[in-house]
């Protein structure tokens, strides 16, 4: 074949490399950028190490082609990174240099490296051990890309700029998806207002696990969305994660709703927050305990018949105006004292639902006898009849009295049972005797049976 023939045939393979060079880097730039759209980091990151590898050496091998297509012309490619690709050593040593593979016995990080190429004139150094250090030859690539680029073409600049931040594009992506993902688990959570200080910790280059976490939760908005927190804390109590924070405010929410609580008590703002829960949560309340409370209050006091509201106020004048909701939904107030005064309201109840007087001191007595709303019902039933008649004779055969007191604790069983039971026996025995147990008095409201006996 003659020269000329030779030549074009040669000249017809690097006009072909070249084609098939630019048709591969459009290929690799398009999948880069469908990679992108549809959110897919691994083929991007495939994408983004292809149109590398096709820059930092099939284009500087193609450079050599097109220099030797012809000779006189004068290169001005870099052919680093052919060298290294070739397990070449230091920038210029070619491939009879020291093998950076395994040759050397240095071990470098990148940012080591960099360093020592801005005080070298980009030379790598040459002790550098690549597979020690878990650096490929793309990395190396990459760094004589960013040096010569850097230094510019006129030489006067200063290298690859170490004081400055570099971030790759891949690491660049990482903590835009770190970002991504801490955004859109804080919109799930209705946390909203926690974006803009994330973008500011972002920003400020904090991104990476516990550190992210702490000074996001040393930022204002953080301490005013969990403040209850605060509270948590100062009680000796853990402090309540974001996800265990708004899982109870809603349950709280929830068990509000359902039992009719008007949304004043629940509605949140526009962060998501209802500053009503603060004490519940500071204050430790369970959302079993919320509906334990709000039966108290609402069944037991608002719904029930007026008299045992009526007591609950005589009693408790502290609770303010029947206000017993807001009472019962304080955590300062022990869920075992509003119950143990709920009790005495509805036993004080049953005694003025049959005319009776009633105090807190004896209300609570019998209460902590284990008497029930129903068995303070029945009783002051018996006792609403049994007092006035034990009363009367008493006076008429002037014995010792027998009233309310003396009927409650017969009744009732309490202190004192034994000896109004025998005041009653004697009573009757002598009403008895006065009219030979056929009087019509025997047969009159105390005579009917009740818990304690009759007249």
């Amino acid at each position: 074949m003659s020269d000329g023939k030779n030549k074009k045939a040669f000249t017809g393979g690097v006009d072909k490399a070249q084609a098939e060079f630019d048709k591969a880097l459009t290929n690799a730039k398009s999948l880069l950028s469908d990679a992108k759209k549809q959110g897919n980091k691994e083929i991007a990151t495939v994408a983004r190490s292809l149109i590398n590898q096709l820059n930092t050496v099939a284009k500087p091998a193609l450079n050599l082609l097109q220099k030797a297509e012809d000779p006189n012309a004068k290169y001005k490619g870099n052919i680093t990174p052919i060298n290294q690709a070739l397990g070449g050593g230091a920038p210029g040593s070619g491939p009879s240099g020291v093998i950076l593979g395994s040759g050397g016995t240095g071990i470098y990080t990148l940012g080591e490296i960099r360093a020592y190429m801005d005080s070298n004139n980009g030379s790598f150094p040459p002790d550098l051990n690549a597979d020690a250090s878990g650096i490929t030859a793309s990395d190396l690539g990459s760094l004589q890309n960013l040096y010569n680029s850097d230094k510019g073409l006129g030489g006067s600049d200063k290298g690859l700029k170490t004081n400055v931040d570099l971030i790759d594009s891949e690491k660049q992506e990482r903590r835009q998806s770190i970002y991504d993902t801490v955004a859109s688990e804080l919109t799930r959570l209705g946390l909203s207002s926690l974006i803009s200080p994330l973008r500011t910790l972002f920003e400020s280059g904090i991104s990476e696990g516990e550190s992210l976490r702490l000074a996001l939760s040393q930022t204002p908005e953080y301490q005013t969305r969990f403040s209850a927190n605060a509270k948590r804390i100062a009680a000796g109590l853990s402090a309540l994660s974001p996800a265990e924070y708004i899982q109870l405010e809603d349950q709280y929410q929830n068990v509000m709703r359902n039992y009719g609580l008007p949304a004043t008590y629940y509605a949140k703002d526009s962060t998501g927050k209802q500053i009503g829960f603060d004490e519940l949560l500071g204050g430790d309340v369970s959302a079993t305990e919320l509906e334990e409370r709000l039966i108290t209050a609402q069944d037991r006091v608002l719904k029930s018949n007026p008299e045992v509201l009526q007591a609950l106020k005589t009693f408790y004048p502290g609770i303010g105006n029947g206000e017993i909701l807001a009472y019962s939904l304080d955590p300062k107030n022990a869920l075992k004292d509003i119950q143990r005064k709920v009790a005495a309201a509805e036993i004080g109840g049953a005694a003025l639902a049959q005319g009776l007087a009633t105090s807190a001191a004896g209300a609570e007595e019998l209460a902590g006898f284990g008497v029930t709303k129903l068995q303070a019902q029945q009783g002051f039933a018996d006792v609403a009849q049994m007092a006035p008649r034990g009363s009367a004779l008493s006076e008429i055969y002037n014995e010792a009295p027998y009233n309310q007191a003396t009927a409650t604790a017969e009744v009732f069983g309490t202190s004192g049972a034994a000896e109004a039971t025998q005041k009653r026996k004697k009573l009757t025995a002598l009403e008895q005797a006065t009219f030979g147990g056929q009087s019509g008095l025997a047969q009159g409201a105390l005579a009917r049976n009740s818990g304690a006996g009759a007249f």
